[in-house]
């Protein structure tokens, strides 16, 4: 499948903060079958480890857009148009990559605006104390059940994964204070770009969302600069891309995608290409 240039068009995806590709991947191949060049970055100082949990010097978050920009920009080189998202704080960094740069459509998977969901603990309002310079260079905060997942296997196996290697595909064992001041950084940064935001853009988020709570999707619905397409799913909690509607959750992105980030041409090479593009 190629665009009328003869390019086929890419998808820049961003996983959660202190995470890693991973947790993408069923969205990143849903949309690799159906012909889109798709990239799920590892950036140091953002994810962790996939293997060991291991985390490089935490950035100021200036970094991280400059390199999902510089990201950008090489995609646009050689496949033109480019759609943007994540999950989390990935779709957060999407935001403000499109504040500046023309994406071609915006992915926004359980988006955080504002830490509310259901199993955030009320002390999360003293986090500030542990901004502070001499602290947030040595505190971190400890992941908790149910680690975003609703399905039980999913969970007990994140929770082995985090015992024995301190990293799972939902990502790490422990959230550095030092990230969560660079990520409350980031968010104020987005939020105050939202108007300016006027590509097609899908907020994928759960009923039950145990980090970020429906008031994240409430914002991005009356301040982005065009109304998004709204999908709740009912059964799953934060992780989305990997939780029990993991398949619609693709789909969902794919279908979007194939209407607003269009593949011009469909090649028969592809077994089933055409079916997808018109179901």
């Amino acid at each position: 499948m190629e665009s009328l240039d003869g390019r086929r068009p890419a998808v820049l995806l961003f996983h959660g903060l202190c995470a890693n590709p991973l947790e993408l991947a069923p969205v990143a191949r849903s949309l690799r079958e159906v012909g889109y060049v798709v990239e799920t970055p590892a950036m140091a100082g953002y994810g962790v480890s996939s293997t060991t949990g291991e985390q490089l010097p935490v950035p100021p978050f200036e970094h991280w857009l400059a390199e999902a920009e510089a990201l950008f920009d090489r995609l646009a080189a050689e496949h033109g148009r480019v759609a943007v998202g994540g999950l989390c704080m990935g779709a957060v960094l999407a935001l403000a990559l499109a504040a500046r740069r023309p994406a071609a459509a915006l992915v926004l998977i359980s988006t955080t605006l504002h830490f509310d969901g259901w199993n955030v603990s009320p002390w999360r309002r003293l986090l500030p104390l542990a901004y502070l310079p001499p602290l947030r260079r040595r505190m971190s905060f400890k992941e908790t059940a149910p680690f975003g997942l609703k399905n039980e296997r999913l969970r007990a196996w994140v929770e082995q994964a985090m015992a024995s290697d301190q990293v799972s595909a939902v990502g790490a064992a422990r959230l550095s204070a030092a990230s969560l001041y660079q990520a409350t950084r980031l968010i104020r940064h987005a939020r105050q770009r939202l108007a300016g935001l006027t590509a097609p853009a899908v907020v994928l988020h759960a009923s039950e969302d145990d980090v970020a709570g429906p008031r994240s999707v409430r914002e991005l619905q009356c301040r982005l600069g065009r109304e998004p397409e709204v999908h709740w799913f009912h059964d799953s909690y934060h992780m989305l891309t990997l939780d029990n509607e993991r398949i619609a959750v693709a789909r969902t992105v794919r279908d979007f995608l194939l209407r607003r980030h269009p593949l011009a041409h469909v090649s028969n090479s592809i077994p089933g290409a055409l079916h997808e593009q018109h179901a």
